[in-house]
């Protein structure tokens, strides 16, 4: 599960996601942030995770917990078992606690190579979106392209990537998805 105001970018993430995806229980990622009382946040005694702490008035880290999750099956149950917290609101911090209790919860921690953007405040999409126009002016190539990832993967062919860059002809999009096939 991924939240729809978040964008993920770095080498290397398909095989942090791939690592989550054979993981049992639920995973989610670590970052470090400047500002953590924005977020949830982990809490650790040495390298192991003790809490997760929804928007902290004294973070116990700067490891805000982003907003991506690899949740097993027992989460539709456990998420019916989530209770309002004292804002009123149903806190994916209060599920992910409950795979922490039992022990299923797995952190991977984004290092230095990774980019997360929340972008649920105008200055953060703005922020975002700078960030994704100059990625992809300085380098060339498209930031979240699902046709190149899926053509990449293995899961759809050059003759599917050309029908697509046929909708887009009149655009930068169309043209990059053809210049993607030339390599």
């Amino acid at each position: 599960m991924v939240l729809g105001d978040n964008i993920f970018f770095g080498h290397g993430l398909p095989k942090l996601l791939a690592r989550a995806d054979a993981g049992q229980g639920a995973t989610v990622f670590g970052y470090h942030v400047a500002d953590p009382e924005r977020y949830g946040v982990l809490a650790f005694d040495g390298d192991k995770v003790t809490d997760i702490i929804e928007k902290p008035a004294k973070a116990p880290s700067n490891y805000a917990v982003t907003g991506l999750y690899f949740l097993d099956g027992s989460a539709p149950e456990r998420a019916r078992g989530v209770e309002p917290s004292e804002r009123g609101e149903l806190e994916i911090t209060t599920l992910l606690g409950s795979y922490l209790a039992d022990g299923t919860l797995n952190v991977e921690t984004m290092g230095r190579g990774y980019a997360w953007l929340d972008t649920g405040t105008h200055a953060s999409l703005l922020d975002a979106g700078n960030f994704v126009r100059t990625l992809t002016e300085r380098q060339g190539l498209q930031s979240g392209c699902p046709e190149e990832i899926a053509y990449e993967s293995g899961w759809i062919d050059a003759d599917a990537v050309r029908a697509r860059a046929e909708m887009f002809a009149k655009n930068s999009y169309g043209e990059y998805l053809l210049r993607m096939l030339e390599g």
